[in-house]
C-alpha cells in the first residue's frame, strides 16, 4: 500500500508576483473571444467568465479543512486593514473585469459578512454592467452565521443568490467541524431569512470528509429535499497547506451519489452554463435537485473560467496556486482602466493552470499524489485567503 501523502501544517500567504504595467496608450479592444462573446482566452481556449473576490482574511469559524484552529490560533496575524482593497477599489477591478469578459461576481472570504458595511460593496457591484449592458450574476459565499440579520439589507442592496456552507445537520456534528461551538440551528434560521427576504436560487454546501460527517449527507438530502435550496455536496479537496490533507479522507462523488440514490432516485441533468463546477442530479418525484462537486475525482479543469482577487489585490488564475500577480499596486500606482484592463487580459492569456487534472494523473499513476502536485514542492495559498 502506497505510503500517504499528507499536507503539512504551515499557512501560506505569499507574496503578489509584480505586473508590469502597460503603455499609457494602452487601448483594450475586444479580442480573441468564445462562441460570440469578447474578452480574452487563456493557453487552453478557456473564457475568463466568473471572478471570486475575498472581502476578507478573517473568519469566525475553525474549519479543520480550511482555517484549523491548530494553525489559525489567537496568535495569528491577519491582513491590517490598509492592506485590504477599499470598496471603491473593488468596485474598479470588478468593472475592468466585467469590459474583459467577466458575467458572474462572487464575494467570498473568510467569512464575507464579518467585513463591516458590506452591504455597500453590493449595491456599488450591483450597480454595474457589462459592455452589452447586462448587469452581473452577483452572489455571494457565507457560513451563514451572521445571514439571519444581514440577509434582507443585501437582498435590498441588489445581491441576486447566496450560497451556504453548511456540513451536517446532526448539531454535534456540525459544531465539532466548525470548531467554534456554533449551532446549526442558527445557519438554518440564517437560510430561512434568506428565503424570506427573497434571494433566489439558494444552494447550500456540503464538504464531505470520510469518517467525520459522511453519515450527514442523507439527513441532509431529506431536509433540503422539497425546500427549495440546492443541496450541493463537495469532495475534500487539498486546498491550501494547513488543513492535512490526505486522498483517504476524500469520498468520492460516486460514492455519494450511489448513498443518495440507494433512498432518493435521482434523474441526470445537463449544466446550465459552461464552466459549471457540480454535476447536477434532480430527483425523479420533482423534489429539486442536488449538485455533486468531484474536484478531485474528476477533475473539471478543461473548462475553469474563474479567477479569484485576493483580499489585498491578488489575481489567482487556480483556486490550488502558489502565488499570485498584484493588482494592488498598479491600482495604486496610478494605472488606468485601460492599463488594468490590458494586465489583466495579457496575465489570462498566459494562463496554463490544471492542477486537479495533473494531481488525478499522478494519483492514477503512482497511487498517491505526489509528482507535478507534491505538497512539499508546490506550496499553496490558503481557501480563506482567496475563496472556495
Amino acid at each position: 500500500m502506497p505510503a500517504r501523502s499528507v499536507i503539512p501544517l504551515v499557512a501560506q500567504r505569499p507574496a503578489g508576483l509584480p505586473v508590469p504595467l502597460p503603455p499609457a496608450d494602452t487601448r483594450v479592444q475586444a479580442v480573441d473571444g468564445v462562441q460570440g462573446q469578447t474578452g480574452p482566452v487563456d493557453t487552453r481556449g478557456r473564457p475568463l467568465r466568473d471572478l471570486r473576490i475575498s472581502v476578507t482574511d478573517r473568519c469566525n469559524f475553525r474549519c479543520s479543512y480550511c482555517m484549523p484552529r491548530e494553525v489559525f490560533d489567537q496568535s495569528h496575524v491577519y491582513l491590517p486593514q490598509d492592506a485590504l482593497l477599499r470598496f471603491e477599489e473593488i468596485t474598479r477591478l470588478a468593472s475592468v473585469f466585467l469590459k474583459q469578459g467577466v458575467r458572474k461576481i462572487r464575494l467570498t472570504g473568510g467569512e464575507p459578512l464579518l467585513r463591516r458595511g458590506i452591504e455597500d460593496l453590493v449595491a456599488n457591484l450591483a450597480a454595474l454592467r457589462s459592455p452589452d449592458g447586462q448587469a452581473p450574476d452577483l452572489t455571494l459565499t457565507t457560513n451563514g452565521s451572521l445571514l439571519a440579520r444581514k440577509a434582507l439589507a443585501l437582498r435590498e442592496a441588489g445581491l441576486r443568490r447566496v450560497t451556504v456552507s453548511l456540513d451536517a445537520l446532526d448539531d454535534a456534528v456540525f459544531r465539532k467541524m466548525n470548531d467554534a461551538d456554533f449551532p446549526v440551528a442558527e445557519v438554518l434560521a440564517g437560510i430561512d431569512a434568506a428565503q424570506a427576504a427573497g434571494l433566489g436560487s439558494i444552494k447550500v454546501n456540503m464538504v464531505v470528509k470520510r469518517g467525520v460527517n459522511e453519515d450527514q449527507i442523507l439527513p441532509m438530502a431529506r431536509h433540503f429535499r422539497g425546500s427549495g435550496v440546492t443541496l450541493r455536496f463537495i469532495e475534500y479537496m487539498d486546498v491550501g497547506n494547513t488543513n492535512g490533507w490526505r486522498l483517504d479522507d476524500v469520498l468520492p462523488a460516486k460514492d455519494i451519489l450511489q448513498r443518495l440514490t440507494a433512498e432518493l432516485p435521482l434523474v441526470s441533468l445537463p449544466p446550465t452554463t459552461p464552466g459549471e463546477t457540480a454535476q447536477r442530479w434532480a430527483y425523479a418525484d420533482g423534489g429539486g435537485e442536488i449538485g455533486i462537486i468531484a474536484s478531485v475525482s474528476q477533475a473539471f479543469c478543461g473548462d475553469c473560467n474563474r479567477a479569484r482577487l485576493s483580499t489585498e489585490g491578488q489575481l489567482f488564475m487556480c483556486l490550488f496556486a502558489s502565488r499570485g500577480h498584484d493588482l494592488r499596486a498598479l491600482l495604486r500606482g496610478g494605472a488606468s482602466d485601460d492599463q488594468l484592463g490590458a494586465a489583466i487580459a495579457g496575465l489570462w492569456r498566459a494562463r496554463d493552470d490544471r492542477y486537479s487534472e495533473l494531481r488525478g494523473a499522478a494519483t492514477a499513476a503512482r497511487g498517491q499524489p505526489v509528482g507535478a502536485v507534491d505538497a512539499a514542492s508546490a506550496p499553496r495559498v490558503e481557501m480563506s485567503y482567496i475563496g472556495g
